[in-house]
Parts: C-alpha cells; sequence; structure tokens
C-alpha cells in the first residue's frame, strides 16, 4: 500500500470512530464534537448518505470489515426511511441524495425517492425551504440549478434510469421546466440560479460555473439529449455552452469563469479554481458535450475547452494558500481534493501525463496538510481563530478527502458516480 492508502485508511478509521447511532441508524455531526444535526441527517454532503460513497471507494480497494458492511446496511436503512417524508430534492441532502447514496451501496429504494420527487412537484417546479424562508425572492421560488434545483432533479432521473429506475416521467417534467426558464442571449442561452421574476432586488448575481449556474444545467441538458435521444436538448446545451464561453477569462494560462456575475470586492476573490465555482468543476460541462456528440463549442473544439478549464486550475497557484482566503480548503467541494478528483479523472481519458503529475502534487498537498488524527481542519480567514474543527463527512470533511487518497492508491480506477459517469472512459 502506498502512503496514500496509509494515509487514507487512518483517516477512515477516524470517520468511522465519529459514527454515532440511534434508534433510527448511524449519523455523524457536521465536524468533530458538533451536536447532532437537526436536519439533512441522511444528506450526502456532510450527513451519513456521503460516507456511502466513501465506502463504494473502499469496495473497489478492499472488500468491506463486518462493521462497514453493518455501516452501509443503517445508511441505506436511514435513508430509505427518511423518503416519504422528505420535501427537498437536492443533489446535496434530498430526494437526489438518496437516489445517489443507495445506488452507491448497491441497495434498494430510489424508486421511491423518484417516486416522491413527483409526488412533491409544484406546477412550476420543485420548492426548497430556503427558497421560502428567504426575503430576496417571490413566494413559490424554485431554483434552476444542478444541486439544489431543477437541474439536480433532471440528473437525479438520469442516473436512476441508468440503474433501470422507472424514472422518465420525473425527467421528462425537469426538462420541461428547465426549458422554459431559458433565457436567449446574443450568444446562446442562459439560466439564473432563480428564475428572474422571482428576484425582489434584481439585477440578480449570476453563479455560472457548475453547481448554481449555466454551466451545471448546460451540463445535464446534454446528458439528457444524449440518453433520451432528444438532440434538441443537446442543441440547447450547446447553446448554453456558446454562452459561457463570453463570460469567461481566456488567456495563455487557460481559461475561467468569475465564481460571481457581477463580482464585487465583498465576494472574495474573483476567480476561484474549485468543483462547485471553478474550472475544475466546469470542466464537467465539455466532457458532457463531448459524450453527447458536440465536437465544437465557438469553434474550438469540446476537448480543448476542458484542457483550457484544467489549464487555468494548473497555473492558478494551488494548493498553496496565496493570500488570506485564497485556497484555504481541501475539501472535495471547494478545495484540494476536489481538483485532484477532477484531474485524476481526467487522465483516465486523456492519458496525459501532466493530469496525472498534477492529481498527485495535489494529493500530496492532503498528505501534508492532514493532521495527527489524522484529519483535516480548514481555514476561515475572516475568524479571529482562523482554524475550524475538522469535518467528517463526504464534500467538506475526511470522508471525502481519503476518497480521493484510495482513488489514487488503487491505481486510479474511477468509481462511477451520479456527477462524474459521462467523464469515465
Amino acid at each position: 500500500m502506498t502512503p496514500y492508502g496509509e494515509l487514507a485508511e487512518a483517516a477512515w478509521a477516524w470517520v468511522l470512530g465519529q459514527v454515532q447511532w440511534d434508534d433510527d441508524g448511524p449519523w455523524i455531526p457536521e465536524h468533530a464534537g458538533a451536536e447532532k444535526p437537526t436536519e439533512f441527517l441522511h444528506g450526502m454532503h456532510s450527513g451519513i448518505g456521503g460516507l456511502a460513497y466513501a465506502l463504494a471507494e473502499i469496495e473497489l480497494t478492499r472488500p468491506w470489515t463486518t462493521a462497514e458492511r453493518e455501516l452501509a446496511d443503517g445508511i441505506a436503512d436511514r435513508v430509505r426511511a427518511s423518503i416519504p417524508t422528505d420535501s427537498s430534492i437536492s443533489f446535496f441532502d434530498g430526494l437526489v441524495s438518496s437516489i445517489g447514496v443507495l445506488t452507491a451501496l448497491g441497495q434498494p429504494g430510489a424508486e421511491a425517492a423518484v417516486d416522491r420527487a413527483l409526488e412533491i412537484a409544484t406546477p412550476t417546479g420543485w420548492q426548497e425551504k430556503f427558497l421560502a424562508e428567504s426575503d430576496a425572492y417571490e413566494p413559490g421560488a424554485v431554483c434552476n440549478d444542478l444541486t439544489l434545483g431543477t437541474g439536480s432533479v433532471l440528473l437525479g432521473a438520469l442516473w436512476a434510469l441508468r440503474h433501470g429506475v422507472l424514472a422518465r416521467p420525473l425527467a421528462d417534467r425537469a426538462i420541461e421546466h428547465l426549458l422554459a426558464e431559458q433565457e436567449k442571449t446574443t450568444a446562446g442561452v442562459n439560466w439564473l440560479f432563480v428564475p428572474r421574476r422571482y428576484l425582489r432586488k434584481p439585477p440578480p448575481l449570476e453563479m455560472p460555473n457548475l453547481t448554481h449556474g449555466l454551466a451545471g444545467i448546460a451540463a445535464v441538458l446534454a446528458l439528457a439529449g444524449a440518453e433520451l435521444d432528444r438532440p434538441d436538448l443537446i442543441e440547447t446545451a450547446h447553446l448554453g455552452a456558446e454562452h459561457l464561453i463570453t463570460l469567461g477569462r481566456h488567456d495563455s494560462r487557460g481559461f475561467q469563469v468569475a465564481r460571481v456575475i457581477p463580482w464585487a470586492e465583498r465576494h472574495g476573490d474573483e476567480f476561484t479554481y474549485n468543483w462547485c465555482h471553478g474550472p475544475a468543476g466546469t470542466a464537467l460541462l465539455f466532457d458532457a458535450l463531448e459524450y453527447a456528440g458536440v465536437d465544437a463549442v465557438a469553434g474550438v473544439p469540446s476537448a480543448t475547452w476542458r484542457q483550457r478549464l484544467l489549464d487555468a486550475v494548473r497555473h492558478s497557484g494551488i494548493p498553496n494558500r496565496l493570500h488570506p482566503g485564497f485556497w484555504d480548503n481541501d475539501g472535495r467541494c471547494c478545495g484540494t481534493a476536489g481538483a485532484a478528483d477532477a484531474f485524476l479523472t481526467a487522465y483516465q481519458r486523456t492519458k496525459n501525463p501532466a493530469d496525472l503529475q498534477f492529481a498527485t502534487h495535489l494529493a500530496d498537498t492532503l498528505v501534508t496538510n492532514a493532521g495527527p488524527a489524522p484529519y483535516w481542519r480548514f481555514l476561515e480567514h475572516k475568524n479571529d481563530d482562523p482554524l475550524l474543527p475538522p469535518g467528517i463527512g463526504w464534500m467538506q470533511g475526511a470522508a471525502g478527502i481519503a476518497a480521493t487518497l484510495f482513488y489514487l492508491n488503487r491505481g486510479h480506477t474511477p468509481v462511477p458516480r451520479m456527477d462524474n459517469w459521462w467523464a469515465l472512459p
């Protein structure tokens, strides 16, 4: 076993030590020492559901132990029990999360999540609690995006279909809403995070990268077009990519799109380089377009755009913390582990030694930054004490970071997930 594998096993052992059980099954706090969460216990982002993805990585590395198998069964039971009353559809913590968790474990129950998603749909889409509680939006507001909104529903439906679940009606419903919410531009089409008619304080802020904006929505429409034999969706996705190109910065160091448009100093750095709001994630749009047969965007090969996005990450200065607030995170969502995973996945397709070399460089930083437990403590430079407590779960904790190290250790064989399957060879 390599040093990456040894650290992965040690970090995973620490994660298992944070797992607690109640009458409904296993759960984890958001970070070490925290109280039991009051919601999203079963979610993928920071809840017990995210450990399913780590278990899927481990299963390709070695057989599960008896305790790990019991944990997998407990996670599945808890997630299934949550479905009948779940009112969120999000990829991070709602019904789409449940589809991903149960399929990662090879457990039944995704059908119930699909049915529940149809049950809670409104005539305009799916309404999340945080929208109703915010004074920034009109009543009835919905999201368009890949992780919290209609794009998430479509992503979950496509993944369910790939696992033999009857999810075409859910996919068609999500597609109908996304097509209705597109905005025509001079370069192509666009989607806002929340449709313009629900905004109380226009003009809107856009987050055009993968998780909350245009790149993610265009990506899932391209996938839907390919999977459901809908050329019109592929063309719409293509037009979305054409518009995205006009929003970005192009130079000798690659291509990148600002994390927020219009940017203001209060938003922090204009550009970041992670999975959620940076080119490490946005590259997945061009993987999706290639998967759907779109050879070029704005006259440039889709593969070249993907490479330019990865080049921007490579030349950005990460994983060094160049100034307070820059790259203070080692997690999958917002930091080093997610970027390393993106480069490992790119290497599966390109066999470009530079991609593997950079992924290894990022992984070496994860080794360096590991605490003695081992775990990882991120920074919030605005706090009096900037060192944050160690996270536990998938997107912002040791479970997700350990999974990246397991991935590198075992010779780069990827685990297909809801958020990456189209980018794999």
